[in-house]
Protein backbone atom coordinates (compact mmCIF):
# COMPACT_ATOMS: atom_id res chain seq x y z
CA UNK A 1 0.00 0.00 0.00
CA UNK A 2 2.75 2.24 0.82
CA UNK A 3 4.72 1.95 -2.26
CA UNK A 4 1.59 2.09 -4.42
CA UNK A 5 1.49 5.46 -2.80
CA UNK A 6 4.76 6.79 -3.27
CA UNK A 7 4.33 6.05 -6.92
CA UNK A 8 0.93 7.87 -7.08
CA UNK A 9 3.18 10.71 -5.17
CA UNK A 10 5.60 10.20 -7.69
CA UNK A 11 3.85 10.52 -10.46
CA UNK A 12 1.53 13.73 -9.35
CA UNK A 13 4.55 15.07 -8.74
CA UNK A 14 6.19 14.77 -12.21
CA UNK A 15 3.20 15.36 -13.80
CA UNK A 16 2.99 18.92 -12.03
CA UNK A 17 6.31 19.28 -13.26
CA UNK A 18 5.85 18.58 -16.63
CA UNK A 19 2.78 21.10 -15.84
CA UNK A 20 4.94 23.70 -14.68
CA UNK A 21 7.54 23.58 -17.47
CA UNK A 22 4.65 23.45 -19.96
CA UNK A 23 3.55 26.83 -18.39
CA UNK A 24 6.64 28.09 -18.31
CA UNK A 25 7.08 27.50 -21.73
CA UNK A 26 3.95 28.71 -22.63
CA UNK A 27 5.32 32.00 -20.97
CA UNK A 28 8.52 32.09 -22.37
CA UNK A 29 6.59 31.96 -26.13
CA UNK A 30 4.60 34.33 -25.45
CA UNK A 31 6.76 36.55 -24.08
CA UNK A 32 8.94 35.98 -26.99
CA UNK A 33 5.78 36.70 -29.67
CA UNK A 34 4.18 39.28 -28.04
CA UNK A 35 6.51 41.52 -25.30
CA UNK A 36 9.51 41.07 -27.26
CA UNK A 37 8.89 42.43 -30.48
CA UNK A 38 6.85 45.53 -28.67
CA UNK A 39 10.08 46.18 -26.50
CA UNK A 40 12.27 45.98 -28.72
CA UNK A 41 10.41 48.41 -30.85
CA UNK A 42 10.64 50.52 -28.01
CA UNK A 43 14.26 50.41 -27.61
CA UNK A 44 14.90 51.41 -30.93
CA UNK A 45 12.42 54.39 -30.87
CA UNK A 46 14.45 55.57 -27.69
CA UNK A 47 17.67 55.25 -29.54
CA UNK A 48 16.58 57.10 -32.50
CA UNK A 49 15.42 59.65 -29.63
CA UNK A 50 18.97 59.80 -27.89
CA UNK A 51 20.36 60.34 -30.83
CA UNK A 52 18.40 63.31 -31.80
CA UNK A 53 19.21 64.33 -28.07
CA UNK A 54 23.10 63.79 -28.02
CA UNK A 55 23.79 65.59 -31.06
CA UNK A 56 21.42 68.84 -29.87
CA UNK A 57 23.34 68.50 -26.87
CA UNK A 58 26.30 68.60 -28.77
CA UNK A 59 25.86 71.42 -30.83
CA UNK A 60 24.52 73.57 -27.99
CA UNK A 61 28.10 72.52 -26.36
CA UNK A 62 30.24 73.55 -29.30
CA UNK A 63 28.84 77.23 -29.98
CA UNK A 64 28.47 77.74 -26.62
CA UNK A 65 32.11 76.93 -25.83
CA UNK A 66 33.33 78.09 -29.25
CA UNK A 67 31.30 81.52 -29.56
CA UNK A 68 31.90 82.82 -26.08
CA UNK A 69 35.55 81.14 -24.92
CA UNK A 70 37.31 80.75 -28.53
CA UNK A 71 35.96 83.81 -30.74
CA UNK A 72 35.07 85.71 -27.49
CA UNK A 73 31.81 86.82 -29.40
CA UNK A 74 30.88 88.21 -26.10
CA UNK A 75 27.27 90.62 -25.96
CA UNK A 76 29.43 94.05 -26.71
CA UNK A 77 31.49 92.96 -29.73
CA UNK A 78 28.31 91.53 -31.44
CA UNK A 79 26.15 94.52 -30.75
CA UNK A 80 27.02 98.14 -30.45
CA UNK A 81 27.03 98.93 -26.32
CA UNK A 82 28.09 102.36 -25.39
CA UNK A 83 26.91 104.30 -21.93
CA UNK A 84 24.40 106.53 -21.60
CA UNK A 85 25.45 109.99 -22.53
CA UNK A 86 24.18 113.38 -21.23
CA UNK A 87 25.44 116.28 -22.44
CA UNK A 88 29.29 115.87 -21.55
CA UNK A 89 28.25 113.29 -18.90
CA UNK A 90 29.02 110.32 -19.68
CA UNK A 91 27.00 107.54 -17.69
CA UNK A 92 27.30 104.07 -17.00
CA UNK A 93 30.20 103.15 -15.61
CA UNK A 94 30.72 102.79 -11.74
CA UNK A 95 31.36 106.35 -10.50
CA UNK A 96 29.04 108.17 -12.67
CA UNK A 97 25.68 106.88 -10.52
CA UNK A 98 24.91 110.39 -9.33
CA UNK A 99 24.71 111.60 -12.83
CA UNK A 100 21.97 109.06 -13.58
CA UNK A 101 20.08 109.90 -10.79
CA UNK A 102 19.99 113.44 -11.22
CA UNK A 103 22.61 115.35 -12.54
CA UNK A 104 22.58 116.65 -16.70
CA UNK A 105 19.55 116.27 -18.75
CA UNK A 106 17.14 113.86 -17.86
CA UNK A 107 15.56 113.40 -21.33
CA UNK A 108 19.10 111.87 -22.91
CA UNK A 109 17.10 108.65 -20.12
CA UNK A 110 14.68 106.75 -22.02
CA UNK A 111 11.48 106.05 -19.90
CA UNK A 112 11.11 102.35 -18.30
CA UNK A 113 9.09 100.60 -16.81
CA UNK A 114 9.72 98.25 -13.97
CA UNK A 115 7.23 95.69 -13.30
CA UNK A 116 7.24 92.84 -9.99
CA UNK A 117 4.07 90.41 -10.22
CA UNK A 118 3.51 89.02 -7.02
CA UNK A 119 1.08 86.69 -5.28
CA UNK A 120 1.01 86.27 -1.31
CA UNK A 121 4.48 87.11 -1.47
CA UNK A 122 4.73 87.61 1.96
CA UNK A 123 8.25 86.83 2.69
CA UNK A 124 9.70 88.22 -0.41
CA UNK A 125 8.01 91.48 -1.40
CA UNK A 126 10.35 93.92 0.49
CA UNK A 127 13.08 92.47 -0.94
CA UNK A 128 12.42 92.78 -4.76
CA UNK A 129 10.51 96.29 -3.88
CA UNK A 130 13.28 97.63 -2.25
CA UNK A 131 15.70 96.18 -5.09
CA UNK A 132 13.78 97.71 -7.83
CA UNK A 133 13.30 101.56 -5.86
CA UNK A 134 17.42 101.18 -5.56
CA UNK A 135 17.83 101.78 -9.06
CA UNK A 136 20.14 103.98 -10.93
CA UNK A 137 17.76 105.94 -12.82
CA UNK A 138 16.30 109.29 -12.98
CA UNK A 139 13.66 109.48 -10.93
CA UNK A 140 11.28 111.25 -13.34
CA UNK A 141 12.68 108.15 -15.94
CA UNK A 142 11.66 105.58 -14.47
CA UNK A 143 8.31 103.88 -12.92
CA UNK A 144 7.75 101.01 -10.89
CA UNK A 145 4.46 98.71 -10.94
CA UNK A 146 3.47 96.53 -8.56
CA UNK A 147 1.47 94.33 -9.46
CA UNK A 148 -0.11 92.59 -6.59
CA UNK A 149 -2.70 89.32 -7.19
CA UNK A 150 -2.57 88.60 -3.49
CA UNK A 151 -5.61 87.13 -2.17
CA UNK A 152 -4.40 87.25 1.48
CA UNK A 153 -6.07 90.58 2.69
CA UNK A 154 -3.52 91.07 5.12
CA UNK A 155 -0.24 90.49 2.88
CA UNK A 156 -2.27 92.79 0.14
CA UNK A 157 -2.36 95.88 3.35
CA UNK A 158 1.40 94.89 3.77
CA UNK A 159 2.23 94.67 0.08
CA UNK A 160 0.70 98.23 -0.40
CA UNK A 161 2.04 99.87 3.08
CA UNK A 162 5.46 99.21 1.57
CA UNK A 163 4.41 101.39 -1.45
CA UNK A 164 3.65 103.76 -0.01
CA UNK A 165 6.39 104.20 2.05
CA UNK A 166 8.71 104.32 -0.79
CA UNK A 167 6.59 106.80 -2.53
CA UNK A 168 7.06 108.96 0.29
CA UNK A 169 10.45 108.57 -0.80
CA UNK A 170 10.04 110.66 -4.09
CA UNK A 171 10.19 106.94 -5.99
CA UNK A 172 7.38 106.84 -8.47
CA UNK A 173 5.89 103.62 -7.99
CA UNK A 174 2.28 102.09 -8.47
CA UNK A 175 0.16 99.87 -6.58
CA UNK A 176 -1.94 98.22 -9.00
CA UNK A 177 -4.12 95.12 -8.03
CA UNK A 178 -7.30 93.20 -10.10
CA UNK A 179 -10.59 92.28 -9.21
CA UNK A 180 -9.41 88.53 -10.13
CA UNK A 181 -6.85 86.41 -11.23
CA UNK A 182 -7.48 85.53 -14.81
CA UNK A 183 -4.35 84.47 -16.36
CA UNK A 184 -2.35 84.26 -13.63
CA UNK A 185 0.99 85.92 -14.19
CA UNK A 186 0.13 86.71 -17.85
CA UNK A 187 -3.29 88.59 -16.94
CA UNK A 188 -1.71 90.48 -14.11
CA UNK A 189 1.13 91.99 -16.74
CA UNK A 190 -1.25 92.31 -19.25
CA UNK A 191 -3.50 94.49 -17.11
CA UNK A 192 -0.45 96.64 -16.02
CA UNK A 193 0.04 97.36 -19.53
CA UNK A 194 -2.97 98.72 -20.10
CA UNK A 195 -2.57 101.85 -17.78
CA UNK A 196 -1.90 104.97 -19.83
CA UNK A 197 1.78 105.76 -17.93
CA UNK A 198 3.06 102.23 -19.05
CA UNK A 199 2.34 102.67 -22.47
CA UNK A 200 4.13 106.10 -22.18
CA UNK A 201 7.27 104.34 -21.66
CA UNK A 202 10.13 102.50 -24.10
CA UNK A 203 11.22 99.93 -22.38
CA UNK A 204 9.88 97.50 -19.52
CA UNK A 205 11.87 95.17 -17.05
CA UNK A 206 10.27 92.18 -15.30
CA UNK A 207 11.31 91.05 -11.76
CA UNK A 208 9.31 88.34 -9.94
CA UNK A 209 8.80 88.63 -6.64
CA UNK A 210 12.01 87.20 -5.39
CA UNK A 211 14.20 88.68 -7.35
CA UNK A 212 16.95 91.29 -6.43
CA UNK A 213 18.89 93.30 -9.22
CA UNK A 214 22.02 95.59 -8.95
CA UNK A 215 21.74 99.06 -8.41
CA UNK A 216 23.06 99.26 -11.85
CA UNK A 217 20.97 96.78 -13.73
CA UNK A 218 19.59 99.18 -15.79
CA UNK A 219 22.74 100.89 -16.72
CA UNK A 220 24.24 98.13 -18.13
CA UNK A 221 20.90 96.29 -20.14
CA UNK A 222 19.88 99.46 -21.80
CA UNK A 223 22.44 100.51 -23.90
CA UNK A 224 21.85 97.27 -25.44
CA UNK A 225 18.48 98.52 -26.41
CA UNK A 226 19.43 102.17 -26.74
CA UNK A 227 21.73 101.54 -29.45
CA UNK A 228 20.86 98.53 -31.51
CA UNK A 229 17.08 98.58 -33.06
CA UNK A 230 16.41 95.41 -33.72
CA UNK A 231 17.25 94.06 -30.48
CA UNK A 232 13.88 92.99 -28.78
CA UNK A 233 15.28 91.41 -25.16
CA UNK A 234 18.03 91.40 -23.19
CA UNK A 235 17.88 88.71 -21.05
CA UNK A 236 20.82 88.51 -18.00
CA UNK A 237 21.52 85.44 -16.00
CA UNK A 238 19.77 84.31 -12.64
CA UNK A 239 21.78 83.64 -9.30
CA UNK A 240 20.68 82.26 -6.60
CA UNK A 241 20.99 83.17 -2.87
CA UNK A 242 20.10 79.79 -1.45
CA UNK A 243 21.54 77.51 -3.57
CA UNK A 244 24.08 76.09 -0.41
CA UNK A 245 20.71 75.46 1.72
CA UNK A 246 21.17 71.54 0.99
CA UNK A 247 21.72 69.59 -1.59
CA UNK A 248 18.66 69.43 -3.80
CA UNK A 249 19.62 73.23 -4.36
CA UNK A 250 22.99 72.38 -5.53
CA UNK A 251 21.37 69.98 -7.90
CA UNK A 252 19.09 72.62 -9.35
CA UNK A 253 21.80 74.94 -9.64
CA UNK A 254 23.95 72.77 -11.58
CA UNK A 255 21.02 72.24 -14.12
CA UNK A 256 20.40 76.06 -14.70
CA UNK A 257 23.60 77.28 -14.85
CA UNK A 258 23.99 74.21 -18.18
CA UNK A 259 20.55 75.97 -19.56
CA UNK A 260 22.03 79.31 -18.85
CA UNK A 261 25.79 78.66 -19.98
CA UNK A 262 24.76 76.14 -23.14
CA UNK A 263 21.18 76.61 -24.18
CA UNK A 264 20.35 80.56 -23.89
CA UNK A 265 24.44 81.40 -24.42
CA UNK A 266 23.95 78.71 -27.90
CA UNK A 267 20.54 80.26 -28.95
CA UNK A 268 21.62 84.03 -28.42
CA UNK A 269 24.89 83.46 -30.41
CA UNK A 270 23.83 81.35 -32.93
CA UNK A 271 20.15 82.50 -33.67
CA UNK A 272 19.75 85.63 -31.51
CA UNK A 273 16.79 83.64 -29.91
CA UNK A 274 15.84 81.94 -26.86
CA UNK A 275 12.94 81.29 -24.47
CA UNK A 276 12.31 84.54 -22.12
CA UNK A 277 12.79 83.23 -18.65
CA UNK A 278 10.32 85.75 -17.49
CA UNK A 279 12.05 87.25 -14.83
CA UNK A 280 15.28 89.29 -15.31
CA UNK A 281 14.72 90.61 -18.55
CA UNK A 282 14.29 93.92 -20.47
CA UNK A 283 12.22 94.03 -23.04
CA UNK A 284 11.45 96.95 -25.95
CA UNK A 285 7.77 97.93 -26.01
CA UNK A 286 7.21 98.22 -29.06
CA UNK A 287 8.29 94.44 -29.36
CA UNK A 288 5.68 93.49 -26.91
CA UNK A 289 3.17 95.60 -28.93
CA UNK A 290 4.29 94.39 -32.33
CA UNK A 291 4.09 90.53 -31.06
CA UNK A 292 0.42 91.08 -29.70
CA UNK A 293 1.07 91.32 -25.89
CA UNK A 294 0.99 88.98 -22.97
CA UNK A 295 -1.20 85.66 -23.53
CA UNK A 296 -2.21 83.03 -21.08
CA UNK A 297 -3.22 80.46 -23.37
CA UNK A 298 -0.60 78.28 -21.35
CA UNK A 299 1.55 77.96 -18.31
CA UNK A 300 4.83 79.85 -19.77
CA UNK A 301 3.45 83.29 -21.19
CA UNK A 302 7.36 84.14 -21.16
CA UNK A 303 8.36 81.78 -23.49
CA UNK A 304 5.11 82.27 -25.66
CA UNK A 305 6.02 85.70 -25.88
CA UNK A 306 9.15 85.55 -27.46
CA UNK A 307 8.71 82.81 -29.98
CA UNK A 308 6.03 85.58 -31.35
CA UNK A 309 8.61 88.15 -30.99
CA UNK A 310 11.18 86.47 -32.49
CA UNK A 311 8.22 85.42 -35.58
CA UNK A 312 8.01 89.19 -35.90
CA UNK A 313 12.01 89.81 -37.04
CA UNK A 314 12.90 90.88 -33.68
CA UNK A 315 16.62 89.56 -31.86
CA UNK A 316 17.13 88.55 -28.50
CA UNK A 317 20.67 88.79 -26.72
CA UNK A 318 21.58 86.87 -23.59
CA UNK A 319 24.38 88.95 -21.48
CA UNK A 320 25.46 86.28 -18.96
CA UNK A 321 28.06 88.47 -17.27
CA UNK A 322 24.94 90.66 -15.46
CA UNK A 323 23.81 88.42 -12.86
CA UNK A 324 20.43 89.15 -10.63
CA UNK A 325 19.71 87.39 -7.23
CA UNK A 326 16.90 84.85 -6.68
CA UNK A 327 15.53 82.06 -4.91
CA UNK A 328 15.61 78.71 -5.91
CA UNK A 329 12.59 76.35 -4.39
CA UNK A 330 13.41 74.73 -1.38
CA UNK A 331 11.04 72.17 -0.63
CA UNK A 332 10.68 68.91 -2.99
CA UNK A 333 7.24 69.92 -3.45
CA UNK A 334 7.70 73.51 -4.79
CA UNK A 335 10.45 72.12 -7.24
CA UNK A 336 7.70 69.47 -7.97
CA UNK A 337 4.96 72.15 -9.54
CA UNK A 338 7.62 74.65 -10.62
CA UNK A 339 9.27 71.76 -13.20
CA UNK A 340 4.98 70.90 -14.08
CA UNK A 341 4.64 73.91 -14.24
CA UNK A 342 7.46 74.72 -17.24
CA UNK A 343 7.13 70.96 -18.53
CA UNK A 344 3.47 71.47 -19.51
CA UNK A 345 3.35 74.72 -20.23
CA UNK A 346 6.34 74.42 -22.92
CA UNK A 347 4.78 71.49 -24.28
CA UNK A 348 1.46 72.95 -24.03
CA UNK A 349 2.62 76.07 -26.30
CA UNK A 350 4.45 73.55 -28.94
CA UNK A 351 0.90 72.01 -29.71
CA UNK A 352 -0.63 75.57 -30.09
CA UNK A 353 2.24 77.38 -31.95
CA UNK A 354 3.46 74.61 -34.22
CA UNK A 355 1.51 75.06 -37.28
CA UNK A 356 1.46 79.20 -36.54
CA UNK A 357 5.26 78.81 -37.18
CA UNK A 358 5.24 76.36 -40.02
CA UNK A 359 2.44 78.95 -41.83
CA UNK A 360 4.39 82.07 -40.93
CA UNK A 361 5.54 84.19 -43.99
CA UNK A 362 8.76 85.98 -43.84
CA UNK A 363 10.79 83.30 -41.76
CA UNK A 364 13.46 81.34 -43.30
CA UNK A 365 13.44 77.55 -43.51
CA UNK A 366 16.55 77.34 -41.32
CA UNK A 367 14.71 79.85 -38.55
CA UNK A 368 11.58 77.76 -38.79
CA UNK A 369 13.70 74.40 -38.51
CA UNK A 370 14.93 75.77 -34.88
CA UNK A 371 12.28 76.86 -33.69
CA UNK A 372 10.15 73.66 -34.58
CA UNK A 373 12.83 70.80 -34.11
CA UNK A 374 15.64 71.64 -31.86
CA UNK A 375 13.45 74.37 -29.76
CA UNK A 376 10.71 72.88 -29.54
CA UNK A 377 10.44 68.81 -30.38
CA UNK A 378 13.93 68.02 -29.25
CA UNK A 379 14.25 69.82 -25.89
CA UNK A 380 10.65 69.95 -24.79
CA UNK A 381 9.35 66.44 -26.31
CA UNK A 382 11.56 64.28 -26.86
CA UNK A 383 14.42 65.20 -23.79
CA UNK A 384 11.73 64.76 -20.77
CA UNK A 385 9.93 61.98 -22.53
CA UNK A 386 13.25 59.58 -23.29
CA UNK A 387 14.96 60.23 -20.04
CA UNK A 388 12.39 58.64 -18.08
CA UNK A 389 10.81 56.15 -20.54
CA UNK A 390 14.39 54.66 -21.37
CA UNK A 391 16.23 54.52 -18.36
CA UNK A 392 13.91 53.80 -15.64
CA UNK A 393 11.08 52.01 -17.45
CA UNK A 394 13.17 49.98 -20.94
CA UNK A 395 16.09 49.03 -19.55
CA UNK A 396 15.15 47.79 -16.15
CA UNK A 397 11.80 45.69 -17.89
CA UNK A 398 14.32 44.21 -20.70
CA UNK A 399 16.49 42.40 -17.89
CA UNK A 400 12.92 40.52 -17.68
CA UNK A 401 13.28 39.84 -21.56
CA UNK A 402 16.42 38.03 -22.71
CA UNK A 403 15.12 38.17 -26.42
CA UNK A 404 15.71 41.80 -26.48
CA UNK A 405 18.65 43.77 -27.05
CA UNK A 406 19.83 47.27 -26.57
CA UNK A 407 23.07 48.34 -28.16
CA UNK A 408 26.21 49.53 -25.68
CA UNK A 409 26.31 52.77 -27.69
CA UNK A 410 23.13 54.01 -26.66
CA UNK A 411 22.89 52.07 -23.27
CA UNK A 412 26.57 53.79 -22.07
CA UNK A 413 28.13 56.05 -24.84
CA UNK A 414 25.26 58.40 -25.28
CA UNK A 415 24.38 58.99 -22.19
CA UNK A 416 27.99 59.10 -20.80
CA UNK A 417 28.83 61.63 -23.76
CA UNK A 418 25.80 63.92 -22.64
CA UNK A 419 27.02 63.61 -18.82
CA UNK A 420 30.40 64.49 -20.01
CA UNK A 421 29.62 68.06 -21.92
CA UNK A 422 26.83 68.94 -18.67
CA UNK A 423 29.66 68.28 -15.96
CA UNK A 424 32.50 70.15 -18.60
CA UNK A 425 30.51 73.81 -17.85
CA UNK A 426 29.77 72.80 -14.34
CA UNK A 427 33.74 71.78 -13.12
CA UNK A 428 33.03 72.58 -9.66
CA UNK A 429 30.34 70.15 -9.22
CA UNK A 430 31.67 67.31 -10.64
CA UNK A 431 31.50 65.41 -7.13
CA UNK A 432 27.87 65.58 -7.63
CA UNK A 433 27.52 64.68 -11.15
CA UNK A 434 26.11 60.76 -9.78
CA UNK A 435 23.94 62.07 -7.36
CA UNK A 436 22.33 64.80 -10.24
CA UNK A 437 21.97 62.11 -12.64
CA UNK A 438 19.69 59.68 -10.02
CA UNK A 439 17.63 63.00 -8.97
CA UNK A 440 17.05 63.87 -12.59
CA UNK A 441 15.89 60.30 -13.31
CA UNK A 442 13.27 60.82 -11.01
CA UNK A 443 12.29 64.29 -11.70
CA UNK A 444 12.07 62.92 -15.62
CA UNK A 445 8.71 61.46 -14.23
CA UNK A 446 7.05 64.09 -13.41
CA UNK A 447 8.36 66.40 -16.48
CA UNK A 448 7.13 63.29 -19.26
CA UNK A 449 4.14 63.59 -17.07
CA UNK A 450 3.78 67.11 -17.70
CA UNK A 451 5.15 66.92 -21.37
CA UNK A 452 2.30 64.55 -22.34
CA UNK A 453 -0.41 66.70 -20.13
CA UNK A 454 0.53 69.60 -22.39
CA UNK A 455 0.77 67.41 -25.28
CA UNK A 456 -2.62 66.21 -25.12
CA UNK A 457 -4.17 69.23 -23.69
CA UNK A 458 -5.37 67.46 -20.62
CA UNK A 459 -7.31 69.45 -17.75
CA UNK A 460 -4.32 69.86 -16.00
CA UNK A 461 -2.78 71.44 -18.70
CA UNK A 462 -3.28 75.06 -17.38
CA UNK A 463 -2.29 74.47 -13.44
CA UNK A 464 -0.99 76.98 -12.04
CA UNK A 465 0.90 76.82 -8.39
CA UNK A 466 2.83 79.69 -7.45
CA UNK A 467 6.61 78.31 -5.73
CA UNK A 468 6.90 78.66 -2.25
CA UNK A 469 9.44 81.58 -1.32
CA UNK A 470 11.01 81.87 1.91
CA UNK A 471 13.07 84.82 1.55
CA UNK A 472 15.26 86.19 4.36
CA UNK A 473 14.14 83.11 6.94
CA UNK A 474 15.88 80.70 4.70
CA UNK A 475 18.04 79.83 7.67
CA UNK A 476 15.65 79.57 10.13
CA UNK A 477 12.69 78.33 8.62
CA UNK A 478 14.53 75.39 6.32
CA UNK A 479 15.93 72.69 8.20
CA UNK A 480 16.11 68.80 7.51
CA UNK A 481 18.69 68.55 4.69
CA UNK A 482 18.42 66.31 2.15
CA UNK A 483 18.71 62.31 3.62
CA UNK A 484 17.25 63.49 7.13
CA UNK A 485 14.08 62.37 7.56
CA UNK A 486 10.93 63.73 9.24
CA UNK A 487 8.75 61.46 11.82
CA UNK A 488 5.89 60.44 9.78
CA UNK A 489 3.56 61.70 12.29
CA UNK A 490 4.80 64.93 11.94
CA UNK A 491 4.26 65.13 7.88
CA UNK A 492 2.54 62.78 6.35
CA UNK A 493 2.56 64.95 2.68
CA UNK A 494 6.12 64.46 2.56
CA UNK A 495 5.40 60.77 0.92
CA UNK A 496 5.04 60.68 -2.86
CA UNK A 497 3.11 57.39 -3.99
CA UNK A 498 3.86 57.75 -7.55
CA UNK A 499 7.92 57.93 -6.33
CA UNK A 500 7.21 55.14 -4.35
CA UNK A 501 5.26 52.76 -6.91
CA UNK A 502 8.21 53.05 -9.47
CA UNK A 503 10.59 52.29 -6.86
CA UNK A 504 8.80 49.33 -6.35
CA UNK A 505 8.72 48.60 -9.78
CA UNK A 506 12.80 49.22 -9.94
CA UNK A 507 13.43 46.96 -6.53
CA UNK A 508 11.54 43.97 -8.72
CA UNK A 509 13.60 44.12 -11.91
CA UNK A 510 16.83 44.70 -10.21
CA UNK A 511 16.19 41.54 -8.07
CA UNK A 512 14.76 39.10 -11.00
CA UNK A 513 18.41 40.55 -12.75
CA UNK A 514 20.59 39.81 -10.09
CA UNK A 515 18.96 36.18 -9.19
CA UNK A 516 17.45 35.06 -12.41
CA UNK A 517 19.04 37.79 -15.31
CA UNK A 518 22.24 37.83 -17.57
CA UNK A 519 22.67 41.43 -17.96
CA UNK A 520 23.91 42.37 -15.03
CA UNK A 521 22.36 45.37 -14.91
CA UNK A 522 21.27 45.19 -11.54
CA UNK A 523 23.65 47.87 -9.85
CA UNK A 524 22.05 50.71 -11.89
CA UNK A 525 18.42 49.76 -11.09
CA UNK A 526 19.26 49.21 -7.61
CA UNK A 527 20.42 52.68 -7.74
CA UNK A 528 17.94 54.35 -9.38
CA UNK A 529 15.45 52.56 -7.05
CA UNK A 530 17.49 53.62 -4.04
CA UNK A 531 16.87 57.30 -5.73
CA UNK A 532 13.09 56.88 -6.17
CA UNK A 533 12.64 55.74 -2.57
CA UNK A 534 14.48 58.52 -1.03
CA UNK A 535 12.31 61.20 -2.92
CA UNK A 536 9.48 59.16 -2.08
CA UNK A 537 9.72 59.11 1.61
CA UNK A 538 10.14 63.01 1.50
CA UNK A 539 14.00 62.48 1.92
CA UNK A 540 15.10 65.54 0.00
CA UNK A 541 15.00 69.19 0.18
CA UNK A 542 14.33 71.58 3.29
CA UNK A 543 11.28 70.66 5.09
CA UNK A 544 8.43 73.62 6.15
CA UNK A 545 5.86 73.08 8.96
CA UNK A 546 2.83 71.14 7.24
CA UNK A 547 -0.11 72.86 6.97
Amino acid sequence: MEELWGRWLAASAAAAAGFGDQIAAALAVARTRAVAPVLQLAVWACMAMSVMLVLEVAYMSVVSLVAIKLLRRVPERRYKWEPISVGSVVVGGVDDEEAAAGGGRDAAFPMVLVQIPMYNEKEVYKLSIGAACALTWPPDRIIIQVLDDSTDPSIKDLVELECKDWATKNINIKYEIRDNRKGYKAGALKKGMEHIYAQQCDFVAIFDADFQPESDFLLKTIPFLVHNPKIGLVQTRWEFVNYDVCLMTRIQKMSLDYHFKVEQESGSSMHAFFGFNGTAGVWRLSAINEAGGWKDRTTVEDMDLAVRASLKGWQFLYVGDIRVKSELPSTFKAYRHQQHRWTCGAANLFRKMAKEIFKTKGVSVWKKLHLLYSFFFVRRVIAPILTFLFYCVVIPLSVMVPEVSIPVWGMVYIPTAITIMTAVRNPRSLHLMPLWILFENVMAMHRMRAALTGLLETMHANEWVVTEKVGDHVKEKLQVPLLEPLKPTDCVERIYIPELMVAFYLLVCATYDFVLGAKHYYLYIYLQAFAFTALGFGFAGTSTPCS
